[in-house]
C-alpha cells in the first residue's frame, strides 16, 4: 500500500522529456502567438481485470466463508486433529478386552519322536517312521483383559487425549490466523481499488486541465510551456492509473490465494470494513485476561503441558508389574467330525525388573518436555501482551490518523478548487495548479491508507484477543 502511494506520487511528479520546440511564426513574432500543437488523444486505458462493470461483488463475509471451506491450511489442521483423536483411540485399545479367533488346517505325518526323560523306562522308546499323512484341524477362541498396570496404559491414553485437545486448539489457532490473512488481503484489495478510483479522478482532472490550457494557449493568454506541462501531467496521470490497476489485479490474486481459491479474479471487492471492536479503547491490562483465556495457541500449549505430565505418570507406571487375565477355548482333531474341545484360563503377572534404565530415562524425558512446554507457554503469554498492546495502539493511532486524513482531503480539494479558479482568471500559474493537484491526490491516497490501516489494526486486535467478530 505504502509503496503504491509513493509510486503514484512519484509518477505524478515525474518530469518527462519535452517535445521538440515549435518554431515561432514567420516574421519573428512574439511567443504569445505560437503555432499551437494539438494534444494527442490519450491511448485507451484497459484495466488488467474487469473494473466497475465486473460481474459480481465479493463481500468480506464471502471471502471469510471461502477461506473456511477451501483454505488448504485449515484442511490440513482438521486432518491433523482427526489423526490426533484416532491416536487417542489407539492408546485406549489395550484397556478394552482383546478377543481373537483362529482356524488352522494341517496335513502332517504322525511319526512320534521320543525325547529322553519324557517316557518311563517301561514304555518302548523305539521310533518308527512312516510317510503316511493325516489331517488335523484346530479351531481356537481367546479373550484377554488387562487388569492393572499401575496406570502405565491408562495414563498413556489420557496423555494422548490431552495431545488431541492441544491439536484441536491448534486447529482453532490456524483458523484465526487464516481469517486474519484473508481480512488483511481483502482490505489490501479494497485499498488498491480505492487508489484506482483516486488515479481515475486525477486523470479526469488532468484531462480537464489540459482542455482548459489548450483553450488559453490558443487564445494567447497563456504561454505555450503551460500546454507542454499539462500534456506531461496528463501522461503521468495515465501511468499512475495503469500502475494502480495492475496493483489492484495483483491484490485480488493475493486475495484468491488467501481464500484458498484457484480461479479468475473477475470480481470487485466490496467496501466492507470491520466494526468497532468491543474494548478497543480499553487499557492493555483490561484486555489481557480475555486474551489469555481465549487464545487457542496458549490453550494448546497448556494442553501439551498436561499431556507431558500424564506421560510422566504413564512412564512411572512401568516401575510396577502388570496383571492380566485370559481365557481360551479350542476344538481340535484329525477330522471335522471327530474334534475334541478344551478350555483354559490364565492369570499373568509381568514385571520388567530391569530394562537398562529405560523407564527412568522415559520419566526424565517427559519431565524435560513438560518444562519446555511450560516455558513455551510463558513466552507466548509475553507475546500475547505485546500483540494486544501493539494492536490496541495501532487502532488508536489509525482512528486519529483517519480524522486528520479526512480533514486534509477536504482542505486539499478546496485548495485545488481555488487554484483552478485563480488559473482561469489569470492570477495563478500552472505550477500552482499542479501543486494543488498533487496535494489533492496525496491527501486522497493518505485517506485510503488510513482506512486500510484502521481495518487491518482492528483485524489484528481481534486476532490478538482470540475472538471472533460479527459484521453488521
Amino acid at each position: 500500500m505504502k509503496e503504491l502511494v509513493l509510486g503514484m506520487l512519484l509518477a505524478a511528479a515525474q518530469v518527462t522529456e519535452p517535445p521538440p520546440a515549435v518554431p515561432p511564426a514567420a516574421g519573428g513574432g512574439s511567443e504569445t502567438a505560437p503555432a499551437t500543437p494539438q494534444a494527442a488523444p490519450p491511448a485507451p486505458l484497459r484495466p488488467a481485470e474487469p473494473g466497475p462493470g465486473a460481474s459480481r461483488v465479493l463481500t468480506l463475509a464471502e471471502a471469510e466463508q471461502s477461506a473456511r471451506e477451501r483454505q488448504p491450511q485449515l484442511a490440513q489442521a482438521r486432518a491433523l486433529t482427526s489423526a490426533a483423536y484416532s491416536r487417542a483411540d489407539e492408546a485406549r485399545a489395550p484397556l478394552l478386552p482383546q478377543v481373537s479367533g483362529s482356524a488352522a488346517y494341517e496335513r502332517t505325518t504322525g511319526n512320534f519322536a521320543p525325547r529322553p526323560g519324557t517316557l518311563p523306562s517301561s514304555v518302548s522308546s523305539i521310533a518308527r517312521s512312516s510317510w503316511s499323512t493325516f489331517d488335523y484341524f484346530n479351531f481356537g477362541l481367546t479373550a484377554s483383559q488387562l487388569v492393572y498396570d499401575f496406570g502405565a496404559t491408562s495414563q498413556r491414553w489420557r496423555s494422548t487425549q490431552a495431545s488431541a485437545a492441544a491439536q484441536r486448539d491448534t486447529e482453532q489457532s490456524t483458523a484465526i490466523q487464516v481469517l486474519l490473512t484473508v481480512r488483511s488481503a481483502f482490505f489490501g484489495a479494497r485499498a488498491q481499488r480505492d487508489l484506482v478510483r483516486v488515479a481515475r479522478e486525477t486523470l479526469a482532472n488532468q484531462e480537464a486541465h489540459l482542455r482548459q490550457v489548450e483553450g488559453f494557449v490558443r487564445a494567447g493568454t497563456r504561454p505555450q510551456v503551460d500546454l507542454y506541462q499539462a500534456l506531461t501531467d496528463r501522461a503521468n496521470a495515465q501511468v499512475a492509473l495503469i500502475t494502480a490497476e495492475n496493483n489492484y489485479a495483483t491484490a485480488r490474486a493475493q486475495l484468491n490465494q488467501a481464500m484458498g481459491v484457484t480461479g479468475p479474479t473477475d470480481y470487485e471487492v466490496a467496501s466492507d470494513t470491520l466494526p468497532t471492536v468491543e474494548g478497543e479503547d480499553s487499557t492493555t491490562e483490561a484486555l489481557i485476561p480475555e486474551a489469555e483465556k481465549n487464545r487457542p495457541d496458549l490453550l494448546s500449549l497448556e494442553e501439551q503441558s498436561r499431556a507431558q505430565e500424564l506421560t510422566i505418570s504413564s512412564a512411572q507406571g512401568s516401575y510396577g508389574p502388570a496383571l492380566g487375565v485370559s481365557t481360551g477355548f479350542t476344538e481340535a482333531g484329525p477330522s471335522l467330525g471327530s474334534t475334541v474341545w478344551n478350555w483354559n484360563a490364565t492369570a499373568t503377572l509381568t514385571w520388567n525388573i530391569f530394562q537398562g534404565f529405560l523407564t527412568r530415562s522415559q520419566v526424565e524425558e517427559a519431565r524435560a518436555n513438560t518444562s519446555a512446554a511450560r516455558a513455551q507457554a510463558e513466552v507466548l503469554r509475553q507475546q500475547i501482551r505485546v500483540d494486544v498492546e501493539t494492536a490496541r495502539l495501532a487502532v488508536r493511532a489509525a482512528k486519529s490518523s483517519l480524522g486528520a486524513a479526512n480533514e486534509a482531503l477536504v482542505n486539499a480539494k478546496e485548495r485545488l478548487r481555488l487554484a483552478e479558479r485563480r488559473y482561469q482568471t489569470g492570477v495563478g500559474t500552472l505550477i500552482d495548479l499542479g501543486d494543488a493537484q498533487v496535494a489533492e491526490t496525496t491527501a486522497a491516497a493518505q485517506l485510503v491508507q488510513a482506512e486500510f490501516t484502521l481495518s487491518t489494526a482492528r483485524a489484528q486486535l481481534v486476532r490478538a484477543l482470540g475472538r471472533e467478530v460479527s459484521r453488521g
